[in-house]
């Protein structure tokens, strides 16, 4: 098989840095009727809390809970189609339960989802990160595999026209183990139309772009190392641009038009790079406009980073213009994040994957925001963002053995949350953590953490007043928006990104 790389791709174009910490947060939500609000910081769960299991009951505001599925647990993302949720497998553990590989849930009745087929193909098996997408214009499922932060080769791709029993549609490259395609694998997405499915691996930073005109003969079309690590990515609605991910913080804008238009041998340029210091292992983006201005929600995985809102007027020159966070994110917080979040495993209050309501003026965003559950903010006015609602689901403490399928069960062998090692650095670093308030009856925990917290990895889908998400630990999760704090637009589209 023959692969295009292109090497100008490698050519960092403009370089710019964002060198401050934001120091502000969302405003807090107003809980109506039904509610049970957090008892400390926003987005903290406090260790007291933890250990009279109190968390085990969740928090909520303004959404509830209307139906769920956990089986073993929710991997780490999934996705959705019509009225099936595609929920992704995590390796080792899927393997262990009587689902293995991606489960398909039929959410006809969102109060009860049944499962109704378990997709076995070596990639869905491998697990698939952060791979598993749907393409809505060609009713297209694709997932990669990823035995652990990085795969190499496994791709599948299925027809979801019947979406509650997807149809394979490539026995040979990227399913049959003799027909391995040259990419590897940790995180991938869509081109608008669905022509092309692109994978990102963390490290090195290679991306690939697989040609998916006929779904089953997938083959690579372009493929280059942009970084030293990369992960997820948005695309424009064009399919000209994509704003790939820097794990140490930031993005690369690249020109990818030649390879959407499938020029022969395509290149695909670098036009600058965005650097920041306020969070790392830069999840994703997600292309708007506001007003007819192009902007990117851009999620960070690690650091307490939130969300930023980037200018990308100027290709040559992306500029952070605001920063989303909730309380515990913040610098004068991290003490308390620590003392709350020890024995919690190797994440605490992070944000990770969100969606937007629409791609043009959107009105809400929905996040998954790792311990502190799924997050919904206005963002009608980007600049001046509050959170209007939340749902954190009850912990499933102790429930480890269970839970087969969930990354944080498996990664509970660790208690210390070391992706929030940097933002505790630069809040020791500005005089802004108190050594005494770090320290908790958790503090101890360094091993063997005791899952007092859920971890909601996937981007949420908006349905209507509804949201569907995935956490680790309960698996597929349906709920309601209440109170009168969100009316859907006439437009409303789940819009991640990829």
């Amino acid at each position: 098989m023959c692969v295009a790389s292109a090497e100008p791709a490698t050519a960092p174009g403009s370089i710019h840095e964002n060198p401050g910490v934001a120091s502000n947060a969302a405003s807090r939500a107003e809980c109506g009727p039904g509610s049970m609000p957090e008892t400390g910081l926003q987005g903290d769960v406090p260790a007291e809390d933890r250990n009279s299991g109190r968390s085990r009951d969740g928090y909520s505001c303004n959404m509830s809970q209307i139906g769920g599925y956990s089986g073993r647990g929710g991997g780490i993302t999934s996705t959705n189609f019509e009225h099936c949720s595609y929920v992704g497998s995590f390796f080792p553990g899927n393997l262990l339960g009587p689902a293995q590989g991606v489960q398909v849930l039929d959410v006809s009745d969102p109060a009860n989802p049944a499962l109704t087929a378990t997709l076995t193909e070596p990639a869905m098996l491998a697990g698939t990160w952060e791979s598993l997408k749907v393409n809505t214009a060609r009713k297209l499922l694709v997932g990669t595999g990823v035995p652990l932060l990085t795969g190499v080769g496994l791709m599948s791709v299925y027809d979801i026209s019947d979406c509650a029993h997807p149809k394979l549609l490539n026995p040979g490259p990227g399913t049959d183990l003799g027909m391995l395609l040259p990419i590897t694998n940790h995180e991938g997405g869509f081109s608008p139309d669905g022509n092309t499915y692109w994978s990102s691996g963390t490290a090195p930073g290679v991306v690939s772009a697989v040609d998916l005109t006929d779904p089953a003969n997938p083959r690579v079309v372009w493929q280059d190392l942009i970084g030293l690590s990369t992960h997820g990515f948005g695309i424009t609605p064009d399919g000209n641009r994509m704003y790939l991910s820097n794990n140490l913080g930031g993005i690369h804008v690249l020109d990818i038009s030649e390879v959407q238009r499938r020029v022969p041998n395509p290149r695909v340029r670098q036009l600058s790079q965005l650097s920041w210091t306020d969070g790392w292992a830069t999840q994703h983006s997600i292309p708007v406009t506001y007003d007819g201005s192009p902007y990117l929600f851009t999620v960070d995985e690690g650091g307490s980073g939130g969300v930023k809102l980037i200018d990308v007027s100027n290709d040559d020159e992306p500029a952070v213009v605001n920063s989303v966070k909730l309380e515990i994110n913040l610098p004068e917080n991290q003490d308390a994040a620590l003392a709350s979040a020890a024995g919690g495993s190797l994440f605490a209050y992070e944000s990770h994957y969100c969606s937007a309501d629409r791609p043009v003026d959107p009105t809400a965003l929905a996040c998954g925001w790792i311990s502190s559950g799924i997050r919904v903010f206005d963002v009608r006015d980007p600049f001046d963002v509050h959170e209007i609602a939340y749902f954190n689901p009850p912990a499933r403490t102790g429930d480890n053995v269970e839970l087969a399928n969930s990354p944080h069960a498996l990664a509970s062998l660790i208690g210390v949350p070391i992706l929030s090692t940097p933002a505790i650095a630069q809040s020791i670093a500005q005089g802004q953590f108190d050594p005494g308030q770090a320290l908790s009856s958790r503090s101890g925990m360094l091993a063997l953490g005791d899952i007092s917290t859920d971890w909601c990895f996937s981007p949420p889908e908006w349905r209507g007043t509804t949201l569907w998400a995935t956490c680790a630990d309960n698996g597929f999760v349906a709920m309601q928006l209440e109170n009168g704090v969100y009316t859907p637009p006439a437009d409303q589209k789940t819009t991640v990104g990829s």
